[in-house]
């Protein structure tokens, strides 16, 4: 494929087959994506690359905590402290500078995009147990056999996010030219301690975004593609 079709073909993948992905292919797309720039040459990221039972494991926590997150709306002050104890629900620290609702014209495409995405579903606004189904199959990664977790060292700043994203779309159009799809995640963002039992992270590296890998299904919501913006929208007018 060229360049464009590849650009134009990936999209976020909400629907995997459950078909595997050689070893050698994932080496592949990692090896082209570590030629993403980054400042300095610093490439100052780590990656998790989980399947099989592992991934399965950390799924199930992933899934556990959510679910109990969920019980929270329902519980008094004294019930929230105990679940969120109990279940060790803290978020991760990058996760929370960005909980919360987006400000102004961000809330707004955050909607639009939800509203497309949700219609695809066939899920109504007011359908509150289909949308947190929906949500749920995050921590299960969407059926993908593959998920990466990518973590940043926080002593390069924001450079570190800046190179980060980068090696991530690097993995992503890298993926896409070999007939796979993948979904950024900032919900894999949200809890790391399941990651952290079964994988060595360096001391210091802050988990960052997380994404699931696979063979994409024909299934509708593999389809929906958001709104860009115009060029219009996006060029700064001169004085």
């Amino acid at each position: 494929m060229t360049f464009q079709e590849v650009n134009l073909k990936r999209r976020s993948i909400r629907d995997f087959l459950k078909k595997s992905v050689p070893k050698n292919i994932i080496d592949e797309i990692l090896q082209e994506a570590l030629e993403a720039p980054s400042s300095s040459n610093t490439q100052p990221f780590k990656i998790v690359v989980a399947t099989g039972d592992v991934l399965e494991k950390i799924g199930k926590e992933l899934t556990t905590k959510y679910k109990a997150s969920l019980t929270l709306r329902n519980k008094n002050i004294i019930g929230k402290i105990l679940t969120a104890r109990k279940y060790q629900l803290q978020p991760n620290k990058v996760y929370q500078t960005i909980q919360g609702k987006y400000p102004g014209v961000y809330q707004e495409r955050r909607i639009k995009t939800a509203v497309g995405l949700y219609k695809v579903l066939g899920i109504k606004r007011e359908d509150k147990k289909r949308r947190d189904e929906e949500m749920a199959k995050n921590f299960s990664f969407f059926g993908a056999p593959v998920a990466i977790w990518i973590f940043a060292n926080p002593k390069m700043k924001y450079t570190a996010l800046v190179d980060t994203g980068i090696f991530m779309q690097n993995i992503m159009l890298s993926a896409t030219s070999k007939g796979l799809g993948t979904c950024p995640q900032g919900a894999l963002n949200l809890w790391r301690s399941p990651v952290d039992k079964y994988f060595n992270i360096p001391k210091g590296y802050e988990l960052v975004c997380g994404l699931s890998l696979g063979y994409p299904s024909k299934a509708d919501v593999n389809s929906y593609r958001p709104e860009k913006l115009s060029l219009e929208d996006l060029l700064v007018t001169k004085k």
